[in-house]
């Protein structure tokens, strides 16, 4: 494995785990930007790195997909929020001929869930006796809502299950074409996720529940050392084939 020179854009909790396992396992972290540290995000510094790793704010993924396009540099994206963009962000990549890879959570757990959700769908498409729902919780810190994960479930969930058509975020009377995601913030909660099968006689329901931020740094790592020497758009789905 290639040592790998590594700017983190975001240096917050999860820029710090990922700084911490980065060396461990032998790359070294030589840009790490936060809001105080702006003006360091140059060219210059960018030139000097093999991959960039984007846990930042929504409000500035643009701009670091932007200023990694300008300097070919392969660039993770873990920021959640943005996907308004995510289509002009395709074609540019694809015309660019540059490097991007996104996922609404890199941890290898949840995208086992993601693939159980699927199946789990499918399987329920044939139920009309079942109604879904979806819940999510973090920590108060967390501005997007609902999670990205749970928009990633919502999304397969109504691709498989007939009669979603759409998703909803914490409305009480939901109609029957209506996937709804409550979501709560509460104190230290790393990340649960939950999607429940409910019937009058009994209730169905798959979890995944984060008890550290670990398992996301160590995705996001793999994803970057994934798409070092690569060209393209990818998703954690082609890190863990």
């Amino acid at each position: 494995m290639d040592s790998l020179k590594i700017a983190l854009l975001g240096y917050g909790k999860m820029g710090k785990e990922i700084e911490t396992l980065a060396l461990e396992r032998g790359h070294s972290v030589i840009l790490k930007i936060n809001s105080k540290n702006k003006a360091e995000l140059t060219i210059e510094a960018l030139r000097k790195c093999d991959v960039a790793i984007e846990f930042s704010r929504p409000d500035s993924v643009m701009e670091n997909i932007n200023r990694c396009f300008e300097v070919n540099l392969p660039l993770v994206v873990g920021t959640t929020g943005w996907y308004a963009e995510l289509e002009n962000v395709k074609v540019l990549c694809a015309r660019k001929e540059q490097t991007l890879l996104y996922a609404s959570n890199f941890s290898v757990g949840v995208n086992i869930f993601f693939d159980i959700n699927r199946k789990l769908a499918l399987l329920m498409n044939k139920r009309n006796e079942y109604d879904v729902s979806i819940t999510e919780i973090h920590h108060t810190e967390k501005l997007d809502k609902p999670s990205g994960t749970a928009i990633s479930i919502a999304n397969q969930v109504i691709e498989s299950l007939h009669q979603k058509r759409k998703w909803v975020v914490d409305k009480e009377s939901p109609d029957a074409s209506e996937l709804n995601i409550q979501t709560k913030r509460e104190e230290g909660v790393i990340g649960v996720h939950e999607v429940h099968y409910h019937s009058p006689i009994d209730e169905l329901i798959i979890q995944h529940k984060a008890f550290s931020r670990k398992g996301f740094a160590e995705g996001a790592l793999l994803a970057a050392e994934y798409i070092y020497k690569r060209k393209g758009l990818f998703t954690m789905q082609d890190v863990l084939q």
